[in-house]
């Protein structure tokens, strides 16, 4: 059996991707003019599921992020390879 270990060098980069993530989401929503209520109710998630995931208070699950994508008609793979890409190159912000 291996046994796979991520060193904090190894975490910050994910928590980077998934606060990008997150962050786009949360962006394409409020451009989209979608309020948090009809995010919830068209994806089957609580409001304030949607709520605790846009303020980083809540890791989002796989499940719970492709929801919110499929929602607002987002291909969430493209936003998570976009947002490793800034992530390795050290990119706080987003484009």
């Amino acid at each position: 059996t291996e046994i796979y270990t991520l060193s904090l060098h190894d975490a910050l980069p994910i928590y980077a991707v998934c606060a990008r993530v997150v962050r786009v989401l949360r962006e394409e929503r409020k451009r989209q003019g979608v309020s948090m209520e009809a995010v919830a109710e068209r994806s089957g998630l609580s409001q304030s599921m949607i709520s605790l995931v846009e303020r980083d208070m809540r890791n989002a699950t796989l499940d719970t992020l492709l929801r919110i994508a499929e929602t607002l008609n987002l291909d969430l793979g493209a936003i998570i390879t976009k947002a490793r890409k800034t992530a390795q190159k050290g990119e706080s912000q987003p484009k």
